[in-house]
This record gives C-alpha cells, sequence and structure tokens, in this order.
C-alpha cells in the first residue's frame, strides 16, 4: 500500500528525520552545556567557590528527572557516561551527634538540586575493616551524580571516634564539616530511648536511664556511660580542631531543625557555597507526625521515618537537673570555640 503513495512515505520520513534530528540537537546542547559547568569546591585544591550565578538554575533543576531513572537501578553504563555521571567523594559530611537529627539534616539538604546524598551510613572512617579496604571502596558507595553536585554522606559515629578526623583530613584537607547539636541532656536520653526499643523489640530488659547516667558509688554523672560521654561536645570537637580549622565546621541547631527548619538550611547552603534554593514550599508541617515533612515537587513528598520522634521515658528531675550542672562549663566552652551560643539550661 505504501509503494503505491510514494510521496505520503517520503513525507512520513521527513518528518521522522526531522524529528530525530531535533532530539539529537537538544542532547548536544544539553551535553555541552554540563561540559562547561566546574565544581562548586574541588576535593583537589582549595580553589576559591564559584559565584552563585556560575551554575545555571536550569541546569540544578535538571537533576532531579535525569538522577530518577538512576536511582531506580534503570540506567546503564553508556548512559551514565552520556550524562557525564561520576562517583565522587564527598565534599561535605554530616558527622555527627548521634541522635542529633542527622538523619533530618541530610534528607533536607538533599531537597537542594545541587546536593546528592549517600543514602546509607557507610561508617568508612570509624570502622577499620571498611577503612582498610581504600578509597575506592569508599568511592564506590557513594551515589551518581554530575560533575557540578556536591555528595554528603552522614555518619554520627565519626565525631567520637578518635581515628577519624586524622583520616578525613588524609583524604580531603579542605572538607566542610557538618556538627548538629541538641540540648546535651535531651539528646542523651533520646540516645538511651532508642538503645531501649532495640532491647524491648529483642524482649530484653534493660536498666532504667538514671541507673546508667548516675555512678551509684558516688552519685556523680557516670562519664563511662556513652550516652553521657557522647553529649560532652567540645571534647569531641577539640580533637577535630587538631586538623581541621574551625572555619570549615558548622554547628546546626538540631532543636531548631525540628520546630523551625528553613533558617537553618540557610545557613547550611551558605555554608556549602550553594545558591539558595530551598524554600519554604520544600517544607510543611505534618501535624499528625508532629514533624516537618519535604515536598520535592508537585508529586513527590516524602517524610522522615515512623522512628522519629519517638516518646522519651520520663526521667527523675533530680537527675536532670544533675546532667545539666554538669554539661553546662562544657557547654560554655563550646559556644565559645564554635561562636554559636544555643538557650541550653
Amino acid at each position: 500500500m505504501l509503494f503505491k503513495q510514494p510521496a505520503l512515505l517520503r513525507q512520513k520520513l521527513f518528518v521522522l528525520g526531522s524529528l530525530a534530528l531535533g532530539s539529537l540537537l537538544y542532547l548536544v546542547a544539553r551535553v555541552g552545556s554540563l561540559e562547561r559547568l566546574q565544581p562548586i569546591c574541588p576535593v583537589d585544591n582549595r580553589a576559591p567557590p564559584q559565584s552563585h550565578e556560575q551554575i545555571p538554575l536550569r541546569t540544578l533543576q535538571y537533576k532531579r528527572g535525569l538522577l530518577h531513572e538512576l536511582r531506580r537501578g534503570n540506567s546503564t553504563r553508556e548512559q551514565n557516561l552520556l550524562h557525564h555521571l561520576v562517583q565522587q567523594l564527598p565534599r561535605a559530611i554530616i558527622i555527627g551527634v548521634r541522635k542529633g537529627g542527622t538523619r533530618a539534616l541530610l534528607e533536607m539538604l538533599n531537597l537542594h538540586p545541587a546536593v546528592v546524598k549517600a543514602s546509607q551510613e557507610i561508617h568508612f572512617f570509624d570502622n577499620d575493616k571498611n577503612y582498610a579496604r581504600g578509597i575506592d571502596w569508599y568511592r564506590e558507595k557513594m551515589p551518581f551524580s554530575l560533575p557540578h553536585q556536591i555528595t554528603i554522606e552522614k555518619s554520627p559515629a565519626y565525631f567520637i571516634t578518635e581515628e577519624v578526623p586524622e583520616r578525613i583530613f588524609k583524604m580531603n584537607s579542605s572538607i566542610k564539616l557538618l556538627v548538629i547539636v541538641r540540648e546535651p541532656t535531651t539528646r542523651a536520653i533520646s540516645d538511651y530511648t532508642q538503645v531501649l526499643e532495640g532491647k524491648e523489640r529483642k524482649n530484653k530488659t534493660y536498666h532504667k536511664f538514671e541507673k546508667l547516667a548516675i555512678d551509684a558509688s558516688t552519685c556523680e554523672v557516670n562519664t563511662k556511660y556513652k550516652a553521657v560521654r557522647t553529649s560532652i561536645y567540645t571534647k569531641h570537637l577539640e580533637r577535630w580542631l587538631k586538623y581541621f580549622p574551625v572555619e570549615q565546621f558548622h554547628i546546626v541547631d538540631g532543636d531548631r531543625l525540628i520546630t523551625d527548619p528553613l533558617p537553618e538550611l540557610q545557613l547550611v547552603e551558605k555554608f556549602l557555597n550553594l545558591p539558595s534554593r530551598i524554600s519554604q514550599y520544600n517544607l510543611y508541617f505534618n501535624a499528625t507526625r508532629g514533624f516537618y515533612c519535604l515536598r520535592f515537587n508537585i508529586v513527590f513528598n516524602k517524610c522522615l521515618a515512623g522512628s522519629k520522634g519517638r516518646t522519651h521515658p520520663e526521667v527523675d528531675p533530680s537527675v536532670v537537673a544533675k546532667l545539666r550542672k554538669f554539661f553546662h562549663p562544657f557547654n560554655q566552652k563550646f559556644y565559645q570555640i564554635t561562636g554559636r551560643t544555643f538557650n541550653w539550661p
């Protein structure tokens, strides 16, 4: 039938060819624009950060759709090469603090189109077995990203593990370090609550918080208890400052991130030299959960896991008072070192 209508056949072939050529030209233009992009904060040198104008908004917005199939595992090696997708070492790490809000911070930063998160805690620098596998193993644990994007991972154990500062310094001496903190006594009780829940799931018994936090023989605060020790922020930070200047740290208020997240996120954007892209549109309060949830676009929303915001057990007020008195001088020194003051008791 088609051979009897050569004119119609030629017309259809011309239309199909035009569409194919148009698609090819668009793809070439897109790849060309990506090639012109430069890293925001290069890992291998201390080059000054680029101005925000050097990162086209259209390119930043392009991230979500481009990486969607990749995250679903549907991309091929050829597609990765075509779009210049690479596995980059992190240029920023959330190093702690446990139960300070590290997961919430990571998920909220992932709203930014120039940020790509490592979904799982890698535990590379605090785990001797993982560290012995080498930097290439670590890189392979990172998500695929575009060259101009920055990869962020979080492993809260990094903050309190002695070997970690030196190990991270050897990887990248100019890396940016994020520390999210909460009121120390509240954080310690939250830490206990998570462990308690894990014990209860396994039908195991566990001591009350008061018995763990207070040394029965001296009636003083038990600094051997890990939940207490982790909340002495200044002791851990001093170890990090032997390797990194204070300017490479940004302290995030974990309590404020719960109640009013946007100002905290905007401060992090500035610290990471990112253009301001996270807005109130991306954050909405979920009254049922009692937390802010994330809005990536008109169809994709996300709330944190239901395990977040556990109800804390009641703790003897005298023990709470004793802990707050104990933490007070350490808190004052923490304020002095970091230049950020909190309204902690």
